[in-house]
């Protein structure tokens, strides 16, 4: 029982075989294959592995910071939802919105009409479609007025991006305000030092502030992009890019509407037990990678 949960917890890629991961099937066959039982069922080996809740079929996708300065950049950003800067209260002038596009939205024609739901019965989609093309949509969120702007676009561009950014800075109170903190991450239309001059260069109390490479969910912009996935896009059922522009500027006011600020709850306290948790898990993951490399 022992040696098959420690078989359970290599890759098979390690004894040679072209697997990405195991199945109970494969498991048992390898098993067998290396004398470590002469036989055994699968459900005894499903048992087994149950007992220590191994799952070696399934498997999930991490990423470790890269950035050297994660810390500095991530409290950064959160200091600004608590309306603090550089360890000072934000003024009534101060406004910090997040800021992203959503890229390559497909409008999908089903080639037969979605049925509505039924007793006992979901909705049915078509699984067949026709490509009707594929928008960008770029959005902005206000973080303490809940405020929301938005646009759809053919592509993303540095263009595009500088036109929604016009759209939100040419009305108040942003275009008087002292600061406008924007929060975007390191996309290539808003990436690094160029992007922060050519944004100040045009709106010179624009304060472009970047999360850290692979941080994305630092933003609340995502959260609201999630929300449209999830009751919009999802299953995507549009008969023509117009169809789709209409729907989601569509559910953007009906959003905007009700909206309220996200309750962010994610504190400096938590990004340092995270990154704590993170280097652990970084050293042993090292271990794990030299482990199953070595001879």
């Amino acid at each position: 029982m022992v040696a098959i949960k420690a078989l359970a917890c290599e890759l098979p890629s390690r004894h040679g075989l072209p697997l990405a991961r195991w199945s109970v099937a494969e498991l048992r066959q390898e098993a067998v294959a290396c004398g470590i039982v002469a036989k055994i069922s699968g459900t005894t080996l499903w048992r087994w592995l149950g007992q220590d809740a191994l799952r070696p079929w399934r498997h999930r996708s991490w990423i470790f910071p890269r950035d050297p300065h994660f810390a500095r950049k991530a409290g950064r950003v959160i200091d600004l939802y608590r309306r603090r800067w550089k360890g000072a209260a934000l003024g009534p002038r101060d406004y910090v919105l997040c800021i992203d596009e959503k890229t390559s939205i497909q409008a999908r024609q089903r080639k037969h009409p979605s049925l509505p739901p039924a007793p006992g019965r979901p909705i049915y989609v078509e699984h067949e479609y026709v490509r009707a093309g594929a928008l960008a949509y770029l959005a902005a969120w206000d973080v303490h007025r809940a405020r929301l702007f938005g646009r759809c676009e053919r592509k993303n561009s540095i263009a595009a991006f500088h036109r929604l950014v016009g759209q939100v800075m040419g009305r108040e109170p942003y275009r008087s305000a002292r600061h406008v903190f924007l929060i975007a991450d390191n996309g290539s239309c808003h990436r690094g030092r160029r992007a922060a001059d050519r944004l100040r260069s045009r709106w010179s109390n624009i304060v472009l502030v970047h999360t850290p490479v692979h941080a994305s969910w630092l933003n609340q912009i995502e959260v609201y992009f999630s929300v449209v996935q999830r009751k919009l896009l999802t299953p995507s059922d549009f008969q023509s890019l117009a169809d789709l522009k209409r729907n989601v500027m569509a559910f953007q006011a009906r959003y905007q509407r009700a909206a309220k600020p996200f309750k962010w709850t994610f504190t400096r306290r938590d990004l340092h037990a995270l990154l704590a948790k993170l280097k652990k898990q970084h050293a042993k993951a090292r271990r794990l990678r030299q482990r199953n490399t070595s001879p």
